[in-house]
């Protein structure tokens, strides 16, 4: 996409269900654990480059072990530093011991059965090491130890926040982070003590009983009751203390979360692809979460997945299969392709079925996906055309015209070329944009000057103002005699609030464009009318509310919209035409049918929350407040 914006963490979970000395002998190493956790967080790191973390869990440590360890870096290259420190600690273990997994255990902190890693994308709060995942509450009693980290944005944090001050608590912040970590921790700790009281009236001493809690306590009865009243999308692990760990999703699936089982592993991941590559297996073997469920890892190894909340209608995300998640998944890759396939009929008819004049192309790399189907589609409808044009000549007596006809194909051009050598450290703004007008190189000579028309594939148009700066600009050198933005994702009208960091109004280029359609068309009002039915919802409780920001582009085509966008981004300077074509809605169900969150192009949104988060925003844009909604 020509906008960078933050989005989407990352997180990995590994069980080792054998003893260490089981890998050690296997694999050479008790390494292994670790080895497959950096694995899975490399092939994830396009889910997050604000920071990075690992946890471990040692299971059945002597008294007066550590058993808890954590590593975390808010750096740029967090997730090498932290492995690297990782391996580094072993340089404390005399050189005789660093193969004895027996040793390693007892002196070596990360030498564990259970393993946790997290990739941040910031969406709250600064890039402070206090805001790395995971997030550690410490007690010394085993099962009341909790280690958290997860892929989620909270939406009702207000309520939640108010809700542990009403069960005596004093949370230091508002944050989903805090917030999450000491609600579950409240209700380990009560069923921590309803073991306790029970057991002690059977005579159990405490040593017993603590024990005992290991094996009793229910991780259902926590999770029931910690995610009640949760609003949000979420991927979350935790791991307790005495050995066991959940991870759970939220009941509209938005979020991802997938996994694998064998008699060696349990594993986890946001991207089941991550996980095929790391343990080299079939799709097939990887398995998704189910919305509402959670997968429940018991200290004995035991596995299973249960139903924790009452799934809803399916939203997983479908700008995260657009976007976000690595295009080297299965299911991803053909879906993208389709995308572009979609969109092929509409570009053509824009072109006026001219491919001999016209240059196909994409920017950025996301995009490529999308753009060979894109040229998949161009390929069919080609095929029509010629056999279309075949029938209506002599065929035999017209050779040159055959061969003319026969030589109609799609022009496939590398145009934009990314100098990975440059940086954009330059913080003075005039300058900065003249050196991001550098960061592209452009292919010299395959664009007819003021002739050819030149049609790019794009992830999708968010702010826009990339395009506005440079790209445009860029493409302008070739002096092609139009410019065809062609975006695979529909027109970003609404704010995100689940993990993605697209909160304000006012930034994107679609909402801009249908204020500026409102005032010419003299329909300005419709914006204070929304205002003030915007604040009469805020008044009401989050799942009463509507999202009447949609009520915004109601009198607006999606044409209308799109021609604006593309008048309101085309540079003054800009010598030739430029149009912007945007995937449809329709389309984008099609392509993509399993997962139809469609919030940022609908309103539609999964949760209350959403439909709170999104009027919020509206009111803050109509009162030139330039913080976030969530």
């Amino acid at each position: 996409m020509s906008d960078a914006i933050k989005h989407e963490c990352g997180v990995a979970f590994i069980r080792l269900r054998k003893p260490l000395e089981y890998y050690q002998e296997k694999y050479g190493t008790f390494w292994y654990g670790l080895a497959k956790l950096q694995y899975l967080m490399t092939k994830q790191l396009n889910r997050g480059q604000d920071g990075a973390g690992m946890g471990v869990v040692k299971l059945d440590p002597d008294y007066g072990a550590r058993y808890l360890a954590r590593k975390r870096s808010a750096s740029k290259t967090a997730l090498t530093d932290i492995f690297e420190e990782v391996g580094a600690a072993l340089n404390d273990i005399p050189e005789e011991y660093r193969n004895d997994a027996d040793y390693l255990r007892k002196h070596y902190p990360y030498a564990g059965e259970m393993l946790l890693g997290h990739l941040r994308y910031g969406t709250y709060g600064g890039n402070s090491i206090e805001n790395i995942h995971p997030f550690l509450r410490q007690n010394n009693w085993m099962a009341r130890n909790l280690m958290l980290a997860g892929n989620y944005n909270i939406t009702n944090t207000d309520e939640l926040f108010n809700a542990l001050i009403e069960l005596g608590q004093q949370p230091k912040e508002k944050s989903d982070n805090v917030l999450m970590l000491e609600k579950i921790g409240h209700f380990i700790d009560e069923e921590n003590q309803r073991l306790f009281g029970v057991l002690k009236a059977q005579g159990f001493t405490n040593l017993e009983i603590s024990e005992k809690i290991k094996e009793e306590i229910s991780l259902t009865n926590i999770l029931k009751r910690s995610f009640k009243n949760v609003d949000g999308g979420y991927n979350m692990i935790g791991m307790l203390g005495h050995g066991d760990a959940f991870i759970i999703r939220d009941p509209a699936g938005i979020r991802p979360s997938h996994y694998y089982i064998d008699d060696e592993v349990v594993v986890v991941a946001s991207e089941r692809a991550a996980i095929q590559t790391a343990f080299n297996i079939y799709p097939e073997d990887v398995q998704e979460l189910g919305p509402g469920n959670a997968l429940l890892v018991r200290k004995s190894g035991h596995v299973e997945e249960v139903n924790i909340l009452e799934p809803t209608e399916r939203m997983s995300c479908s700008f995260e299969r657009i976007y976000f998640s690595r295009g080297n998944d299965q299911a991803i890759y053909h879906e993208r392709k389709e995308l572009g396939r979609l969109l092929a009929k509409p570009v053509m008819q824009l072109l006026g079925n001219d491919l001999v004049n016209t240059v196909f192309s994409y920017v950025p790399n996301t995009a490529a996906t999308s753009f060979y189907g894109l040229i998949d589609g161009i390929h069919e409808i080609r095929r029509d055309l010629q056999a279309d044009a075949l029938s209506k000549i002599d065929v035999k007596n017209e050779p040159e015209k055959v061969k003319e006809i026969l030589s109609w194909r799609p022009r496939r051009e590398k145009i934009l070329v990314k100098d990975v050598k440059m940086r954009t450290f330059i913080t003075n703004d005039s300058d900065r944009d003249d050196l991001v007008g550098h960061v592209y190189d452009i292919t010299y000579g395959v664009v007819k000057s003021w002739n050819d028309t030149l049609v790019i594939m794009d992830d999708s148009v968010v702010r826009g103002t990339t395009l506005k700066k440079s790209i445009l600009r860029i493409l302008d050198r070739l002096e092609p005699k139009r410019i065809i933005l062609v975006s695979s994702a529909p027109q970003i009208r609404y704010p995100d609030c689940y993990g993605i960091d697209m909160s304000k109004m006012g930034d994107f280029a679609a909402f801009s464009a249908a204020v500026a359609l409102l005032k010419d068309k003299g329909m300005s009002a419709l914006l204070d009318e929304t205002y003030a039915a915007a604040k009469v919802e805020l008044a009401k409780p989050s799942k009463d509310q509507r999202c009447v920001v949609q009520d915004i582009y109601r009198p607006l085509t999606d044409e209308e919209v799109s021609k604006k966008i593309a008048e309101m981004l085309k540079p003054k300077d800009l010598r030739c035409e430029f149009d912007i074509l945007f995937q449809s809605v329709d389309n984008l169900h099609e392509a993509c049918p399993g997962d139809r969150g469609d919030w940022y192009f609908t309103g539609n949104y999964p949760t209350p929350g959403g439909n709170q988060v999104a009027n919020r925003a509206f009111v803050y844009y109509m009162e030139g407040r330039k913080e976030r909604a969530y």
